[in-house]
């Protein structure tokens, strides 16, 4: 674990000595772990690696999840964008098709990063991915804002809480969104203070959000949630750099979260029996894939 405890002491570790905070959390992990920063560095790159094929794993027309409950819309949307039906642009496209095709790659089996979780893979790598061939970033510097990443989710962990089972989807989507805005801060030049600013803006449009997975699975909503999270960490890290400050400080949006989930009955913290997974069809899918597996043996 990261010996930082909150937000604010990484900002002024990177800010007293000058660097990133990406730099102070690979040395930290270095040392925590008794390895050389270069073999921490080369583990990251391997990270990255793994998630750059999960994109490709799931890109295909043809692709369903062992339940039947998704699979091909990461291709669906591809092939939109490529007959020029785009609302967003070419950066957002790109973010969008990243997030649904890791996170449905998860769903049927893939091998993902769990960044911070498997129900939340598809935003972190998705907007860094995303944004590095779009502005064309340097590998060595994407790589890096990993680290930023894995920093202010440590955090989170620590104060609060990454499991959508203890803190409901904040805790997943709602974490993956604030790492992510923080790297993407890190990685297109802003301040470890401005980090620190897309984290909490991030984290905060999220607060309360519910874990109701549908038949208990990792799929409906979550696979959309993290689409919409990827843009939410976008829009928050473009807030940031453009010196937009968030009153409430990253560690007391971080601490609000789990005062909200510790509130969250547990029927909404991935229990599969409030929410969206309590609606009528929802019950119908999930009935139908119990007895789809109890035919099967």
């Amino acid at each position: 674990m990261l010996r930082y405890d909150s937000v604010d002491e990484l900002i002024k570790a990177a800010e007293e000595r000058d660097k990133n905070i990406s730099d102070i959390v690979l040395e930290d992990q270095a040392q925590e772990l008794g390895k050389s920063t270069d073999d921490i560095y080369h583990q990251m790159e391997n990270n990255a690696k793994v998630m750059e094929e999960s994109i490709l794993d799931a890109l295909h027309p043809h692709t369903k999840s062992a339940s039947g409950l998704s699979g091909g819309d990461a291709y669906k949307l591809y092939m939109a964008l490529e007959q020029g039906k785009s609302l967003g642009g070419s950066l957002m496209d790109k973010v969008l098709i990243k997030a649904l095709a890791i996170a449905e790659s998860n769903a049927s089996m893939g091998r993902i990063v769990a960044a911070p979780t498997a129900g939340s893979c598809g935003i972190l790598p998705s907007v860094l991915l995303a944004v590095q061939e779009d502005k064309k970033i340097p590998r060595p510097r994407m790589i890096m804002s990993l680290f930023t990443a894995a920093g202010m989710g440590m955090v989170i962990a620590k104060r609060a809480s990454i499991s959508g089972a203890e803190g409901g989807c904040q805790a997943e989507c709602g974490s993956a969104a604030a790492m992510a805005a923080a790297a993407l801060v890190e990685m297109l030049g802003g301040s470890p203070r401005m980090a620190g600013h897309a984290c909490a803006m991030a984290l905060k449009s999220v607060l309360g959000l519910v874990c109701d997975p549908v038949a208990g699975l990792v799929e409906i909503p979550c696979i959309k949630r993290n689409a919409t999270g990827a843009i939410n960490a976008v829009v928050a890290a473009q807030l940031a750099l453009a010196g937009i400050e968030s009153l409430i400080p990253a560690d007391e949006v971080i601490d609000a979260m789990k005062e909200v989930g510790d509130l969250l009955v547990p029927s909404l913290r991935e229990t599969g029996e409030g929410g969206l997974a309590a609606t009528p069809t929802a019950r119908k899918l999930a009935k139908k894939i119990f007895e789809d597996n109890k035919e099967n043996g």
